[in-house]
C-alpha cells in the first residue's frame, strides 16, 4: 500500500514536471519577440471608419517615430514620440517614454489599435 502511495505521488511529480517544462517551452516559442530591424521601416496609418483619413509613418531603427509623427500625434491627442516590439504588437511611446497606445499584430505586417476616442486604427507596412 506505501508502495503504490509512493509510486504514485512519484509519477504525478513527473507529470507535472514534464507539463512545465514543455508547456514553457511551447509557450515561449509561440509569441517571440520581433526585432527591431523587422519593424524598421515605412508604414501607413489609417482609420477604416473613415478611407480617406490616412497617414503615413515612419518607424526609425533606433525606437524613434519619424515622418508622419506629427499626424500620428494629431490622431492620439499625444506627442508619439517612440515605439518598441512587444511579443503580440508594437507599442508607441510619448514624451516621458510612458506606453500611449498599444497596436496589436492581426498578421505579418498588419497592426490594429484603438484610439482614446474609440476610433479604431489599422498599421500597415507601406508597399
Amino acid at each position: 500500500m506505501i508502495r503504490t502511495a509512493f509510486i504514485a505521488k512519484a509519477g504525478a511529480y513527473l507529470i507535472a514536471t514534464l507539463m512545465m517544462f514543455y508547456g514553457e517551452t511551447s509557450m515561449a516559442s509561440s509569441l517571440r519577440l520581433a526585432d527591431p530591424a523587422e519593424l524598421a521601416g515605412h508604414w501607413q496609418l489609417s482609420q477604416p471608419a473613415q478611407p480617406a483619413n490616412h497617414c503615413a509613418l515612419d518607424l526609425e531603427l533606433n525606437g524613434t517615430l519619424g515622418a508622419g509623427a506629427e499626424c500620428f500625434s494629431a490622431w492620439l491627442g499625444d506627442a508619439a514620440i517612440g515605439w518598441f516590439p512587444e511579443p503580440d504588437g508594437i507599442a508607441v511611446t510619448g514624451k516621458e517614454g510612458s506606453k500611449i497606445i498599444f497596436l496589436s499584430r492581426q498578421k505579418e505586417g498588419l497592426y490594429q489599435g484603438t484610439l482614446k476616442s474609440g476610433i479604431t486604427i489599422i498599421l500597415q507596412r507601406a508597399p
